[in-house]
């Protein structure tokens, strides 16, 4: 299983490509959609490259409530226990 580390470390690699935003802004307590800026098609976006990551597909239900990066963290280390 993935730690913590290392899942942020993938989410700011992901989003420096994707969004342009700067790795050091990136932070567990960021707000998704006001600290960074991310709409819905940027999260489309991260959903796939969770996929690509996990393997699995990101269930909606497990993705709607998703507000900050520690959010997406728990639901990226949810999925590779299961």
């Amino acid at each position: 299983m993935l730690t913590q580390d290392q899942i942020l470390e993938k989410l700011r690699e992901w989003m420096e490509e994707l969004f342009e935003i700067e790795p050091d802004d990136i932070q567990l307590d960021s707000n998704l959609y006001s600290d960074l800026d991310v709409d819905s098609i940027d999260a489309i976006d991260l959903v796939v490259k969770i996929k690509e990551l996990t393997g699995k597909q990101v269930q909606p239900e497990d993705f709607k409530n998703v507000r900050t990066v520690q959010d997406v963290v728990t639901v990226i280390q949810n999925m590779s226990a299961e």
